[in-house]
């Protein structure tokens, strides 16, 4: 599921930006702001990406915030760098 939720361009965005952010988090309003997405599609997006366990929640009061999850995005990139081709 994690590869499938990162093959849509938005998700991907976010991710990274979430990444570039940990271990701080982002408000919904201020990730959706920088990854040019409407808030009101941002939640269908966020949601995919925590039940593909890249991303947690945290609530502050009425804000919620969101963050990588740098175990998850670790075991990812070991995946990729164990699978990818030989250099020539």
């Amino acid at each position: 599921m994690t590869m499938s939720a990162l093959a849509q361009p938005t998700r991907l965005r976010v991710t990274m930006t979430l990444a570039s952010e940990f271990p701080k988090g982002l408000p919904v309003g201020e990730l959706a702001a920088r990854v040019d997405t409407p808030q009101n599609t941002m939640s269908g997006h966020l949601a995919i990406l925590s039940r593909a366990g890249l991303v947690a929640t945290r609530r502050i009061g009425r804000i919620v915030e969101y963050r990588a999850e740098p175990g998850s995005l670790r075991s990812l990139a070991e995946f990729l760098l164990a699978n990818a081709p030989e250099e020539s």
